[in-house]
C-alpha cells in the first residue's frame, strides 16, 4: 500500500521511474503478484514504469522473524502491542535501501544526472520498526554519501516519512485523480496483511491489517481488497483495539521512561 502510493505520487509528479521490489523470502509474497497486477494496469492506462523484483529469498532462511519462518504464527494484535516486534526483519530496510541507493547511483552516473532513491517508510511504523525511523535514514545515507564517489548526484526521497496511513491514502487519491486511474483498483491490487489465506484474503487481525483498516476508515471508504470476513466485521475488531490504545500509549511512555 505504501510502496504503491509512492510510485503513483512520482508518476503524477511526472518523474521517470525505476522500481525494484524484493522478494526476500516473506510469507506474504502475494503482495508481489498484486505488484505485478498494477503495473500492469499503469501500463494499460498508459504509464509505464520499468520494473524489477530482485531473488534474495534466501533471507528467509537466515533470519530470525515470523514474515520469514513458516514454522511461526504471525503474531496478532495492534502495532504498538509488544508481541508486533515479531515481524521485525532484522536490517531488512538497510539491505533494501542500500541495494536501490546502489541502483540509483548507478544510473546518475550512466545518465550524468540527478537521481532520487525513493522510499514509502512512515511514522506508522517508527514504534515497532526501528529502521523506519528519521534518525535510521539519517544515519544510513551519511553512511552512503562517505563509501561512494558522485554521492552529490543521489538524494534521498521519503515524503511518507512524518506521515501516517492516512496521510499516504490522501496523497494516493490525488496522484490517482491526476493519472485518470479508479482508486479501488490501484488498491484492490496491493496486499498490507503479513498472513493472508491461500488466495490471497486478509483475516484483518495482524498489525499491519488493523493500521490500514483504521486508514480506510479514517479517509471515508471501504477497504477494496477481499477479507475473510464482512468488512463491518473486521473494522470493528480494529476499532476495538484501537480504543485500548490509551493504555497502550501509558504503558509504552512508561517503558521509553525506563529505558
Amino acid at each position: 500500500m505504501d510502496s504503491t502510493a509512492l510510485l503513483l505520487r512520482l508518476l503524477a509528479e511526472g518523474n521517470t521511474v525505476s522500481a525494484l521490489s524484493f522478494d526476500y523470502g516473506q510469507k506474504h509474497k502475494i503482495e508481489l503478484q498484486r505488484l505485478a497486477a498494477n503495473i500492469a494496469y499503469l501500463k494499460n492506462a498508459g504509464h509505464h514504469v520499468a520494473w524489477t523484483t530482485l531473488d534474495l529469498s534466501q533471507l528467509g532462511a537466515l533470519y530470525h522473524s515470523a514474515l520469514t519462518d513458516e514454522n511461526w504464527d504471525v503474531p496478532q494484535g495492534h502495532y504498538r502491542d509488544d508481541n508486533m516486534r515479531q515481524t521485525v526483519v532484522p536490517n531488512r530496510n538497510a539491505i533494501f535501501a542500500s541495494i536501490a541507493y546502489g541502483y540509483a547511483l548507478s544510473i546518475a552516473t550512466r545518465e550524468d544526472s540527478h537521481v532520487e532513491f525513493c522510499l514509502g517508510v512512515h511514522s506508522g511504523d517508527h514504534a515497532i520498526y526501528p529502521d523506519c525511523r528519521p534518525e535510521f535514514y539519517e544515519a544510513i545515507v551519511k553512511a552512503f554519501e562517505i563509501g561512494n564517489w558522485d554521492s552529490a548526484k543521489v538524494s534521498l526521497n521519503v515524503p511518507y516519512l512524518h506521515g501516517d496511513k492516512l496521510t499516504i491514502l490522501k496523497d494516493a487519491d490525488q496522484a490517482i485523480t491526476k493519472l485518470g486511474l479508479d482508486f479501488d483498483s490501484v488498491f484492490a491490487n496491493t496486499c498490507t496483511s503479513y498472513s493472508p489465506d491461500a488466495d490471497g484474503r486478509s483475516h484483518g487481525r495482524t498489525g499491519s491489517d488493523i493500521e490500514r483498516i483504521l486508514a480506510f476508515h479514517q479517509f471515508g471508504r471501504r477497504d477494496p481488497i477481499q477479507y475473510t470476513q464482512p468488512w463491518e466485521t473486521v473494522l470493528a475488531h480494529a476499532l476495538q483495539l484501537e480504543q485500548q490504545q490509551p493504555n497502550l500509549r501509558s504503558r509504552d511512555s512508561k517503558r521509553n521512561a525506563s529505558e
